[in-house]
Parts: C-alpha cells; sequence; structure tokens
C-alpha cells in the first residue's frame, strides 16, 4: 500500500476497513507446522567490541570474512541480552560503536538439498543498525531496534553444501539526530580535561540505552512458494462472527487454498477455499480484556492451507494464526471494546532487568504476568518501543490490552523535525503494524512519547505520521504521549485518544502534595474543554527507595509514593465517570537509567523493584484496581484470589 493510499472493503451490509497489502513483504511470526521447521539460534556467540578510534576497524579488515577468533580476541556472549551488563569492563558498559557477533551453525542436510526449501535467517531485534553476513555474503541491513528483520539465505547455504554456516551479525546502538529515538554524539577536545577521542552519546530519554543483539536469532524454512502475510480484521453482529481475511503468497503461480477456522475446541465454524473473504459464523465468543468478562481473551485459529504447483513441482505451506474477534471505536467520552466501555487500568513498563538488560527472558516475562494479574492490572503501554512478539502472543492469550508504541521518544530538537527524520519514522510505523496487526490485544497506536510537539515543524510532522498510521491500520485508534501545555500541543488535534503525562507535586513543586487536586482537575479540564476527546492519564508516579520510611510523608519514601498514587486517585474518580478513560502507573518495575545526580541505580518509580518484589504502594494499586475491576467488570471466579497465570 502506498502511502498516500488507502483500501476499504465491503462486508456485507456494513462497511468495514481494511489494511489489505502493507509496504514490504510480510513479517508473520516463525511458526512451526507440517510445512515450516524452526531452528532457535539462543546460546553463546563469539564477540568483539570495535574499539578502534574510528570505530570502523570491522569493516576496514572484514571481519565477516572469517571467524571472529581469527582475526582477534573475542568473548563469550549470550544470544538474546544486551552486552553492557554482561562483563566486568566498564568501557564495553557504555560502549558507542559497532560490535560484532558471530556463530558457525549446522544447517540441516534436508533443508539444503531440497531446492523447493526456502531458508530464513530471521532477527528478532538488535539495537539500533544491523549488517548480517551468512558465509561472508552481506545478506540484509537494518535501520533501528525494537522489531524483527530477515533475509532468505537459501542460495548462500546451497554454495558450501556439508559445511558449517558462518553467521555474522554487527550491530550498532550510535543514536543521530535522524534515528528513533534521536540523540547526539559529543566530542571533547579539550586535552587538559579529556582524554584523547573523548565523546558521549548524548540522548533525550530517561532510561539506559542497552544495546546488543535483544530478541531470539532464528533459522525458518518455507516451501519456495509460500504464504507470506495474513490480515485479518474481525466483527461481530449480534452473535454472529465475521473475519475478513486476506492472504498475500509469494512465488505463486496455479495456487490453491483451504482456509480453516477452529474454536479452542478444534471445532470448524467457517471455511473458505478463496485466498480473501469473509469467515461468517454463529455463536461467536468474543476476545475480551482481563476482568472484562467471565470468559476473557477467547482465541480462533486461522488455519491456512495453500497448494502451489509450478514448473518445478507442486508445494504445500500451512500457517496457523489465532484470532480473537473483538471490535475498538472511540466516542468524544469513552473507549468501547465490543461496544462496552472499558477503562485502562494498568501500567507503564520497560523490558529491562538485572544483567540481560533487554534480553528477552521467558521466566522474566512469566513472572510479569504473574504479577500484573495479581495486581489486578488489565493494560499496559509498551513505553518507549516496541515489545517482543513473545508478550503481545501472552497478552492475546490473558487478555491484557496494549496500547502499542514506537521508539518515538526524546524527539526534543527541531533537527529532528526533518524530512529524513519523517520518512525513518514512517517506515518505523509500517514496520510496526505489519508485525502486530493481527492481535486483538493491541487496541491503539502510539506514535511518539512526549515529543517536544510545541513546536511549529511538529504539526506537519504529526498530522503526516497519525494520517499515515490510519491509512495502514484504519481499525485502531491512533495517539501520543504528550507532556506539553494543552493550549500548544500541534499533534493533539489529529488523536483519537488524549494521553498525557503529569508529575505534580515532583518534578513540579516538589513535596506539595496539596497541589495535586487542583493542578490535575485543571490538566483534566483544559485538555478536555479545547479536544473534546477522552483522556488516559498515561503517565503518573514518584520515586520511590525501598525501605525509605517517613511520617509525615516525604518524597523518595514509600509513604509518599503512596500519598501521590491517592491523591490522583480520587482525581480519577471524578474524572473518570465523565471523559476520564483510564490510568496507567509510571512505573511497574524500576529501570536501569544512565549516570546522574538524579538517578541512584536507575529510575525508582516502580510499584516493584528491578528483581520484581514489591514496594508498599503495589498493595494500594492492587486494592484499587481490583475495586474498579468489581464496578466495571465481571469478574470470574478463580480470579478472586489471584495466584498465578
Amino acid at each position: 500500500m502506498g502511502r498516500s493510499s488507502l483500501l476499504w472493503f465491503r462486508c456485507l451490509s456494513f462497511l468495514v476497513p481494511m489494511s489489505f497489502c502493507l509496504a514490504g513483504t510480510g513479517m508473520l511470526f516463525p511458526r512451526e507446522s507440517s510445512s515450516r521447521e524452526v531452528k532457535d539460534l539462543s546460546g553463546l556467540w563469539s564477540f568483539r567490541a570495535d574499539k578502534s578510534p574510528n570505530r570502523n576497524q570491522g569493516f576496514e579488515q572484514a571481519w565477516y570474512k572469517s571467524r571472529l577468533a581469527e582475526t582477534g580476541p573475542v568473548i563469550d556472549m549470550p544470544v538474546p541480552a544486551s552486552y553492557n551488563d554482561i562483563t566486568q569492563d566498564p568501557t564495553l558498559r557504555d560502549f558507542i560503536g559497532w560490535v560484532w557477533y558471530d556463530r558457525e551453525v549446522v544447517v540441516p542436510t534436508r533443508w539444503v538439498t531440497d531446492e523447493g526449501t526456502r531458508v530464513v535467517l530471521r532477527v528478532g531485534s538488535a539495537h539500533y543498525y544491523s549488517v548480517v553476513w551468512v558465509n561472508g555474503v552481506k545478506v540484509t541491513e537494518h535501520n533501528g531496534g525494537h522489531l524483527p528483520f530477515e533475509a532468505e539465505i537459501s542460495s548462500v547455504v546451497r554454495g558450501s553444501p556439508g559445511s558449517p554456516c558462518l553467521i555474522t551479525i554487527a550491530v550498532n546502538n550510535t543514536l543521530t539526530l535522524e534515528t528513533l529515538p534521536p540523540g547526539t554524539i559529543q566530542f571533547f577536545n579539550d586535552p587538559t580535561k579529556y582524554p584523547k577521542g573523548f565523546f558521549v552519546q548524548n540522548i533525550n530519554f530517561d532510561f539506559f540505552n542497552y544495546a546488543g543483539i535483544h530478541r531470539p536469532v532464528l533459522l525458518y524454512t518455507t516451501p519456495k512458494t509460500y504464504i507470506n502475510d495474513i490480515t485479518v480484521v474481525t466483527d461481530f453482529l449480534d452473535s454472529t462472527g465475521l473475519v475478513q481475511y486476506k492472504i498475500s503468497v509469494q512465488n505463486a503461480a496455479d495456487v490453491t487454498f483451504k482456509v480453516t477456522l477452529t474454536d479452542k475446541d478444534r471445532h470448524c465454524v467457517a471455511s473458505s477455499s478463496e485466498p480473501y473473504g469473509v469467515l461468517k459464523f454463529t455463536d461467536v465468543q468474543l476476545w475480551w480484556p482481563y476482568l472484562m468478562h467471565e470468559n476473557p481473551a477467547y482465541l480462533y485459529t486461522l488455519e491456512v492451507h495453500m497448494m502451489a504447483v509450478d514448473q518445478s513441482g507442486a508445494y504445500t505451506d500451512v500457517y496457523t494464526l489465532p484470532v480473537g474477534i473483538r471490535t475498538v471505536r472511540v466516542t468524544t467520552t469513552q473507549f468501547l471494546i465490543n461496544n462496552k466501555p472499558f477503562y485502562f487500568h494498568g501500567v507503564n513498563k520497560h523490558e529491562d532487568s538485572d544483567i540481560r538488560g533487554k534480553g528477552f527472558d521467558w521466566p522474566l516475562i512469566v513472572k510479569d504476568f504473574n504479577l500484573m494479574k495479581w495486581l489486578g492490572a488489565n493494560s499496559f503501554r509498551t513505553s518507549h518501543y516496541p515489545y517482543a512478539e513473545e508478550i503481545l502472543q501472552m497478552c492475546d492469550r490473558h487478555g491484557i490490552v496494549v496500547i502499542d508504541e514506537c521508539p518515538g521518544v526524546g524527539i526534543k530538537d527541531i533537527r529532528s523535525f526533518g524530512n529524513v527524520s519523517l520518512s525513518h519514522h514512517l517506515d518505523v510505523m509500517d514496520e510496526l503494524v505489519r508485525r502486530d496487526k493481527n492481535h486483538p490485544s493491541v487496541v491503539m497506536w502510539s506514535v511518539a512519547n512526549e515529543p517536544a510537539s510545541e513546536m511549529t515543524p511538529a504539526e506537519f510532522y504529526f498530522k503526516t505520521l497519525i494520517t499515515y498510521t490510519k491509512e495502514l491500520d484504519p481499525t485502531r485508534p491512533v495517539t501520543y504521549i504528550t507532556d506539553s501545555n494543552y493550549a500548544r500541543d500541534r499533534g493533539a488535534p489529529y488523536v483519537d485518544v488524549i494521553c498525557v503525562n503529569s508529575y505534580f507535586s515532583w518534578y513540579h513543586d516538589p513535596g506539595h502534595l496539596e497541589v495535586i487536586p487542583i493542578q490535575l482537575n485543571t490538566q483534566f479540564e483544559n485538555w478536555y474543554g479545547k479536544y473534546q476527546k477522552p483522556i488516559i492519564q498515561s503517565e503518573y508516579g514518584a520515586d520511590t527507595v525501598p525501605g525509605f520510611h517517613n511520617d509525615p510523608p516525604v518524597m523518595f519514601t514509600e509513604e509518599y509514593q503512596n500519598a501521590v498514587l491517592q491523591s490522583y486517585h480520587s482525581v480519577f474518580d471524578q474524572k473518570r465517570k465523565k471523559y476520564v478513560i483510564g490510568e496507567l502507573i509510571w512505573n511497574f518495575a524500576d529501570f536501569m537509567t544512565v549516570q546522574g545526580v538524579t538517578r541512584v541505580l536507575g529510575n525508582k518509580k516502580g510499584v516493584f523493584t528491578r528483581q520484581r518484589q514489591p514496594k508498599a504502594a503495589a498493595f494500594v494499586l492492587k486494592e484499587r484496581y481490583w475495586r474498579l475491576a468489581n464496578e466495571t467488570g465481571k469478574i470470574p471466579p478463580w480470579t478472586r484470589y489471584p495466584c498465578g497465570l
């Protein structure tokens, strides 16, 4: 789909917007099936940081042409993981520039010998610019972190049959004014103060700039002719379910399909033999958020069988996609899921933990979901970047609603509103929507966090960005997160939901809890009065060092964090009867930041510690969220005393 085009599909007697074809190829999550295999390359890789003065020695000496161990010293590096906290080397913790990974992989013989099999290399995410070689041959490069990229490597691995396959990945974490997030490099040339070549990476975001290969690296196969993409849009009329679908196939001449939709009991409820259309069936079970319905997160399975024939033979491909049937709609005062008012009572998070940094980690993910459900949280925002696909799959299965945010954080410099930055931002939104469009848990896109939206160029920038995102996906509302003055915010007219961050009695009037009711009420009245759009309090909170106590409450104590939350909650309770549709605490857990005089081992605004132990505020939030759930939803009996997933 071009950036100025929008495709609409008429379904039955009503109009359902559907993004049929996004730019580029599909980005289906690798799943094993009768026609597809997946090989996970997680584990230890060889690693070297290019510490040459220009950070370019690896390219000058072509490290990718042989094993890294043959061109110099290497260390073991786990993948996935951030490299920053793995070693005792302080220069590696704050390293800026190119780092190199490699690993030899045995590719199954049947993958290599079967000319009808495609072999694909996929990187879940790497920060931020990546170049990939296989057996010394460059196969792809990718600009940006937090999102997957891949390359077909069939011809390369078949060039050396029977030999181990050498995969080399170079990753550069340098941020510029035109990256997402943006940053600048500052050199210090005074030899009386700084060593030769001294420079720092300046950023305008409050989390540590972890780097490396953060999500799994996979090899997977498909047939030569294969299912490239699937798009679904769901709806319902009374008890009738409607699944509008579109299948894209690559390298196809003569293709036939068998499309089957099955329920949780594996009973077929609808089928088709067309590459696109509408599956219609009765007695629909809707996808409901956690604590909003007695049977939340109901998922059907869409199974696509593709049969293709060309001059060289016949091919069969099978792909299964979980499908949750739900609708999303926004009015001037409400956020509706399945035509019922939904109130966000949730958290903001980070992909962040001890040692592994932003590295993907299943035990941590499951623990976090246990804690969120224990809290009674029904939602979270992927602050401030897209999270791993596996996390969204967990949200689909457990009914946790997601505001899906791109890495547009720290856009503060006027030079970051130029055409090059905008073009990259559009590409990132394209990749994000293409990856996450089929997740029922994703109910809204966020295109930025706290940009300098009062600047004159911001209006064209965000009007273009938001309009394009709505063209990519007309089925979901679009927002960005603001901390600007309501009267001068140039992007607010174009969003569907106002999301506001504020830290009254913390960054403003620190220590004065008495200002919260006045200033928060004024904030809500000003924003709603001007824009007549529903509002989410997308961030609020206070730093707390666990174990610090004082009465009367003072800043950084657990008592003060409790008092801030309770003061905000009193105003929320007044406004949620009108136009406030949600509250997201900052933050779920403490997280690492850059070193500075305002941060002691990171940001301490979490209601849990970085090790996931509760502060007093966690119990305040738990009591509130379960009360809200009992007021606004239907609590299944098995959740009355939550203890786990």
